[in-house]
């Protein structure tokens, strides 16, 4: 659902600027053509099976007409509205941007989509710590190195004993041991167990290893908080798992929404997924207990009429790349987050870890053009304390995503929640004094102890469509409410202004 056309860039920076000039050149001339393609409205994102897809049968052609359109939430930008002027931009924002519940260091930048001038900034390229922010980093790198259409495959090969069967873990965090999975629609175990019976005929299977080898490292990033590898927002990343390593699935999908998506995670996601496979496949007792280990090479010939040793026995294959993203942003779901990132490092040849992730999402996103200099990452889902981006380095990637120069990193735009209405900002903008923002503004959010953010794009009051970057990082402590309702203040401000 690519909801924006983007614009050119402001004008030329200050020298200082390190980085900038490859991206100026990137944006020039596309805004036309870009609001154009892009549509003249955005319907509602969120976790429901119509946009995961994938999962059931094609309706028929009766039930796709008597199917109703979906609503709008966000009008298309207006390319002839009245353009906000910097100094109507600082009047609007100063006083908010003062407001004790964000703490002493609150860095923002404001962006005219439409000519990509720069109306309002301090501390704008400050790398500051971004918390789940650091999303829209790692969607936009996975896009563009690994396409919206690629999906994740999880694979079954002969071991090297008879009846021994090897499952390989691709690095799809959404796979699902049924029908019953946390994800709708995603690929599943029962499936792969299916097809590994029929090519291995007569063969009985003796037993399960599993190959988790293509991620490697830690499992959990240095810096991440003490709390969470246990408090359920955070698991242990390995190269198999299922549900996101929620220990049930069910039961997690069912309260989702009161525990805010935190649920219980297994120690060892990928022998747990090893042992689930294994009892798919008919074993029991000691045969089910499921080993780590390697799959062989893969034969040139079968011998004896029986799978040779790592021939391939099934494979089952992850939702498009595009909507795993819609659930990472949508939701925030710092799991898969930190497998898109392992999935960039894949694309770009380095190792799929923490290190190797955060390495290769740099590279991309400085190969696209935008300022190296201005972010540093540690992981892909910004739990991470070490975490850096700048908030003119984010006014510039969103740009980017919705210019038309690289049409498939609009799918950036599709999980974005929408203030009052969807995901992470649902229910947001409900005060007297935000409700400005309710239907248009459209936004990533994080929070960590300290630290709240929030990335996006809003709408003013004269049609003019703005992009923005609020990044605190020394909030006080015990004002969580306030100081998201003191950020809400100032998309607000902006949704609520023609800032003329």
């Amino acid at each position: 659902m690519p909801p924006y056309g983007a614009a050119p860039p402001p004008p030329p920076p200050p020298p200082a600027r390190r980085g900038r000039g490859r991206l100026l050149a990137v944006l020039a001339g596309v805004l036309v053509v870009a609001l154009a393609a892009v549509g003249l409205a955005v319907v509602r994102p969120g976790p429901i099976a119509g946009w995961l897809g994938g999962g059931a049968a094609s309706p028929t052609a009766e039930a796709r007409a008597a199917e109703p359109d979906p609503p709008a939430v966000l009008a298309g930008p207006d390319a002839n509205a009245p353009e906000p002027t910097p100094e109507g931009v600082r009047a609007a924002l100063e006083p908010l941007v003062r407001a004790a519940a964000l703490g002493e260091r609150v860095n923002v930048s404001v962006a005219d989509v439409a000519t990509g001038q720069s109306l309002y900034g301090s501390g704008q390229d400050t790398p500051t710590v971004p918390a789940s922010v650091t999303k829209l980093a790692t969607g936009v790198a996975v896009l563009a190195a690994r396409g919206p259409a690629y999906r994740i495959p999880t694979r079954a090969v002969a071991g090297a004993e008879p009846g021994e069967v090897v499952l390989v873990g691709g690095g799809d965090p959404t796979l699902a041991v049924d029908k019953n999975g946390f994800y709708p629609g995603a690929a599943r175990l029962d499936e792969l167990a299916a097809q590994v019976r029929t090519a291995l005929g007569g063969t009985a299977p003796t037993r399960v290893t599993v190959d988790s080898t293509l991620f490697t490292g830690p499992k959990f990033e240095p810096g991440w908080d003490a709390d969470i590898p246990t408090g359920g927002f955070g698991a242990a990343i390995t190269a198999l798992m299922t549900d996101g390593a929620r220990r049930d699935p069910e039961t997690a999908r069912r309260t989702a929404e009161e525990t805010n998506h935190a649920a219980e995670r297994v120690p060892q996601p990928d022998l747990t997924a090893g042992r689930q496979f294994a009892k798919l496949l008919g074993l029991s007792g000691d045969a089910a207990e499921a080993k780590p280990g390697t799959a062989p090479a893969a034969p040139s010939a079968s011998a004896n009429g029986a799978p040779a040793p790592g021939t391939e026995l099934g494979k089952v294959e992850s939702l498009p790349l595009v909507r795993l993203v819609d659930i990472m942003i949508s939701e925030s779901d710092n799991v898969i987050a930190e497998t898109m990132a392992r999935q960039v490092a894949l694309a770009k040849g380095k190792p799929a870890s923490f290190a190797g992730g955060a390495a290769a999402t740099d590279q991309v996103l400085g190969e696209l053009g935008l300022p190296a200099d201005e972010i540093s990452l540690a992981d892909g889902s910004g739990l991470s304390r070490t975490d850096r981006i700048s908030p003119s380095f984010l006014t510039d990637l969103l740009t980017l995503a919705g210019n038309g120069s690289h049409p498939e990193l609009t799918a950036i735009f599709g999980g974005l929640p929408v203030g009052g209405w969807s995901g992470t900002l649902n229910d947001r903008y409900q005060a007297a004094v935000t409700k400005a923002g309710a239907g248009v503004v459209r936004a990533k959010t994080g929070t960590l102890t300290g630290v709240n953010a929030i990335s996006g794009l809003v709408t003013t009051a004269d049609g003019r469509l703005l992009t923005f970057a609020v990044l605190t990082d020394q909030a006080p402590p015990d004002t969580l409410d306030a100081t998201r309702q003191a950020l809400d203040r100032i998309t607000s401000a902006l949704a609520g202004c023609g800032c003329r």
